[in-house]
């Protein structure tokens, strides 16, 4: 039997190596799999975002990350998931990464990706020191880089849309913060380290986008774009294994 790599939250990033299952639990998914909401689909999605639908739900497993992992305990080589992790509520956070832990073999690892708070404020300092050489605009990015998601009202696609499609999505499916796309906390590594030893993983490392101690990562191309370069810039990188 394969190893199996569970790839959590996928979204639109997927892997189609046979030993990754890839699952998610997005609001458009849903909307798919469910034949009434699906009638209403022309009205609340344009083609572009409908056929990427139609694209991915085949190599997508549709199911609930706060109902727990649909495996036996001890029965998952790898976990991993990639700005996934701060989009739940920090009181929570302990309960899915135990989850994590649950399904996994002794020897296992879990990969997390998440966006580097420290990285992140190294580079908003570092744009206010340069004072009048960057511009207002620059530096206004550098601060959203940090918080606009924590504080984001529509949610993004919505946002994009045309009306009435804007009006019916937000009545429908409600703000970003229902939909799950709000960022509920920022983790730096040492918040994060700190936080999986206390669950009970063993040995905890910090990694480079493009090196890791699972076997061949890189040729499953999760943490990488299509060119080969880093697919979440300003990322950390954490490994833990379950001993």
């Amino acid at each position: 039997m394969h190893d199996v790599i569970l790839n959590l939250g996928c979204g639109t990033k997927t892997s189609d190596h046979p030993n990754v299952v890839n699952i998610d639990w997005s609001i458009s998914l849903r909307i798919k799999k469910n034949p009434v909401l699906r009638a209403f689909l022309p009205l609340l999605l344009n083609q572009e975002r409908r056929s990427r639908i139609a694209k991915d739900l085949g190599k997508i497993v549709v199911h609930d990350l706060s109902k727990g992992l649909p495996y036996a305990d001890g029965s998952i080589s790898v976990v991993y998931h990639s700005h996934l992790l701060e989009h739940i509520e920090r009181n929570k956070a302990e309960t899915f990464l135990s989850e994590n832990l649950r399904v996994l073999k002794r020897g296992g690892i879990l990969r997390v990706v998440v966006p580097d708070f420290e990285q992140l404020c190294r580079k908003y300092l570092a744009s206010l020191e340069s004072g009048l050489s960057t511009s207002t605009v620059e530096h206004e990015t550098h601060i959203a880089d940090i918080i606009e998601q924590c504080v984001r009202v529509e949610a993004f696609g919505t946002s994009k849309q045309r009306q009435p499609r804007r009006f019916l999505e937000n009545l429908l499916l409600g703000n970003a913060r229902k939909r799950g796309e709000t960022h509920q906390w920022m983790y730096d590594k040492s918040t994060l380290t700190n936080l999986l030893k206390k669950i009970g993983f063993g040995s905890v490392s910090i990694c480079e986008f493009n090196a890791s101690q699972i076997d061949h990562w890189n040729e499953i191309g999760l943490d990488l774009d299509s060119n080969g370069m880093q697919y979440k810039p300003f990322s950390l990188y954490v490994e833990a294994m379950k001993i």
